[in-house]
């Protein structure tokens, strides 16, 4: 993984990272494709209600702090080394983010 301390290659990403550590639901979702999805340790949420849900009861709804440790991006997708802290999981997780037409269509989250 690169250094962090350049913008990231898709500015969709950065935006959804901000707007995460801002607690900024609106504007995290907002990211998205309409079909979008998030894949949290392999349970999939999908579209905009379904991600809201999810982050409200597990991501920005227990405010979440991501802060990047590495970056690369393989194609279309962009994979964040982060470490995790807020209210709710913390420790040290991956956030690979594939985007389409300047939209994030999922962001999976792994160890």
């Amino acid at each position: 993984m690169s250094d962090t301390s350049a913008p990231l290659a898709m500015p969709i990403v950065q935006r959804a990272l901000d707007a995460a550590n801002a607690g900024n639901t609106e504007d995290f979702l907002d990211c998205f494709a309409s079909d979008g999805a998030v894949d949290d340790w392999g349970r999939v949420f999908r579209g905009r209600h379904a991600i809201r849900g999810w982050s409200d009861r597990e991501f920005i709804g227990v405010q979440v702090v991501l802060s990047p440790t590495g970056t690369e991006r393989v194609g279309d997708t962009v994979t964040i080394s982060a470490q995790v802290g807020g209210s709710g999981y913390t420790g040290p997780s991956h956030f690979a983010f594939t985007v389409s037409n300047e939209r994030i269509t999922l962001m999976r989250i792994t160890s």
